[in-house]
């Protein structure tokens, strides 16, 4: 509906592709793609083309109901690739990355989704544990990934299970096909606020990228899309702690939630990444 909606509204207004893409600045292809539904593509660009339609809030509502009906189509086909893949570069934003939670934080990030019954919930945590194979069996994929700070001190409410998920992050900070980099709050705005992204490097040599938040998450596989969040991924990683000093970083942060844990078991660290 949205790509007939998208494709309708520009033969209405007598537009070609070109100058549609004049006025909106995106790629002439790209917003092909959207109206054959190749693409779903985002809230920035249904934003730019209601502002050029005049159609207030229209499209990036109809942007939203096709998220709902295309995510999971959009998750499994990640999955699928993922399993390709020989390096992943990921930035987290909110909560820890699936590949590094601990069964003790998994339980508690499902139990807080009270809408899943419990054998959906621990379905989900057997396929999240066996995801885990891919950076931490026989032949494990490259993975670096930037901590936004905001993850580290979103603590579970089970403090035992909180010490063992900082032990089992500074483990896999020592490994040697892991790099773990935490990026500040002093590092202040920046392309990716609010966001998660996963890069992954296929066998083939094609770079995808797979962008979620809380309520929505798409697959993106266009090469400039795709360069674009590549470029934002390494702007972070320049103004991120270095991987030695982020996994100090860790240790610091793991000695204090033991001291605060003794000594008052209601407190929470007061500790900041500094550079």
């Amino acid at each position: 509906m949205l790509a007939e909606e998208l494709s309708r509204l520009r033969s209405v207004s007598g537009r070609s592709l070109a100058a549609l893409s004049d006025l909106t600045t995106y790629d002439r292809a790209y917003l092909h793609k959207l109206e054959t539904g190749m693409s779903s593509g985002s809230p920035e660009v249904m934003a730019a083309l209601d502002a050029v339609y005049g159609t207030g809030r229209h499209l990036r509502d109809l942007w939203k109901l096709a998220q709902q009906e295309i995510h999971p189509d959009k998750y499994k086909r990640f999955m699928e690739r993922e399993r390709q893949a020989t390096s992943r570069h990921q930035y987290a934003f909110g909560i820890l990355p699936g590949l590094l939670q601990t069964k003790g934080y998994m339980q508690e990030l499902f139990e807080s989704q009270r809408s899943q019954a419990e054998k959906a919930r621990s379905r989900h945590i057997t396929v999240r544990l066996a995801r885990q194979a891919m950076v931490r069996g026989d032949n494990p994929q490259h993975y670096r990934v930037i901590l936004d700070e905001s993850v580290l001190h979103r603590q579970t409410k089970d403090k035992q299970v909180w010490q063992d998920q900082l032990a089992a992050l500074v483990d896999a900070a020592e490994a040697p096909h892991i790099r773990i980099q935490v990026l500040p709050f002093s590092a202040g705005l920046h392309g990716l606020l609010g966001e998660s992204l996963t890069l992954l490097r296929l066998r083939t040599g094609k770079l995808i990228a797979y962008l979620e938040a809380t309520r929505w998450a798409d697959l993106i596989e266009e090469p400039n899309q795709v360069e674009q969040l590549h470029l934002t991924y390494d702007l972070l990683r320049d103004s991120a702690l270095t991987p030695s000093e982020s996994a100090d970083y860790l240790k610091d942060l793991m000695k204090s939630s033991t001291s605060s844990a003794l000594d008052n078991r209601c407190g929470t660290t007061n500790h900041r990444a500094t550079r």
